[in-house]
């Protein structure tokens, strides 16, 4: 009977052994979730839904801006005509420049309506072995989401005697404004995924666990957020990086898998 070569005995093993320790032990965990979360934007329904999200929040934008151009166009507000024209004309003008404004913020709001959509094709597409998620009742997705309000209210009315002091020493105001919505928004977007798959009182327990990485992983996202143009797309990025990150937590040994 021949006695089984241990695994670290077998021809090759030291080779595979060092692309091991290249591939992820010296990239931790944090930074594959975010670079998997990038990967995630060449993925074409992902661009499907970020173009179809960026049509219809600037056709929502561009439709208001007409609405209130015709409705301010109804006031004769000055006596002369070529100034009531000239002032149509500039209010046209603001309210172009208004959508040109707001697009960003209302593309993340739009996006945000799908984001259970993303993270649901990220499942299927890289943890196809995960059973359907579980069913948030009603009661609990609102007070889930009034709580982290609440939250997010009364930590920034605590801030704004630091968010002042900042004015004067920009260094502090950057310092609170990174970490506080690096908390929020971790929080916010590691409840997203995490609640499809656990209780809340499970997802409490891996929050209070893993709370170091998950408010990095926060400041990430706020970074992205106020980066022009790619705050276009965070959304989704964050939402695909904190699925990522979420299951490795859950499920360590996927991580030297991945």
């Amino acid at each position: 009977m021949t006695a089984s070569v241990p695994a670290y005995l077998e021809p090759g093993a030291g080779y595979r052994y060092i692309a091991a320790i290249r591939n992820h032990q010296l990239r931790p965990v944090l930074i594959q979730s975010l670079l998997r979360g990038f990967q995630q934007l060449f993925d074409p329904p992902t661009r499907r839904l970020v173009i179809f999200s960026a049509l219809t929040a600037l056709g929502v934008l561009i439709v208001l801006a007409i609405v209130l151009w015709f409705l301010l166009a109804q006031f004769e507000l000055l006596e002369w005509q070529w100034a009531q024209s000239a002032l149509e004309f500039l209010a046209g003008f603001a309210l172009l420049f208004l959508v040109w404004l707001l697009f960003p913020a209302a593309l993340s709001a739009t996006i945000g309506l799908f984001l259970d959509s993303v993270a649901a094709h990220v499942e299927r597409l890289h943890y196809p072995g995960l059973p359907p998620p579980r069913r948030q009742a009603v009661h609990e997705s609102v007070w889930n989401g009034l709580k982290l309000a609440l939250v997010a209210l009364g930590l920034n009315i605590l801030a704004l005697p630091v968010y002042l002091l900042g004015l004067f020493f920009p260094p502090l105001f950057f310092f609170v404004f990174y970490a506080l919505n690096g908390y929020l928004l971790g929080r916010e977007y590691f409840e997203t995924v995490a609640l499809r798959r656990l209780s809340a009182g499970e997802a409490g327990e891996l929050w209070r666990r893993e709370k170091g990485r998950l408010i990095v992983a926060g400041v990430v996202i706020t970074l992205m957020l106020t980066i022009p143009f790619l705050n276009l797309v965070a959304p989704v990025v964050a939402t695909a990086f904190m699925l990522h990150l979420f299951e490795s937590m859950r499920t360590p040994e996927r991580a030297a898998r991945v």
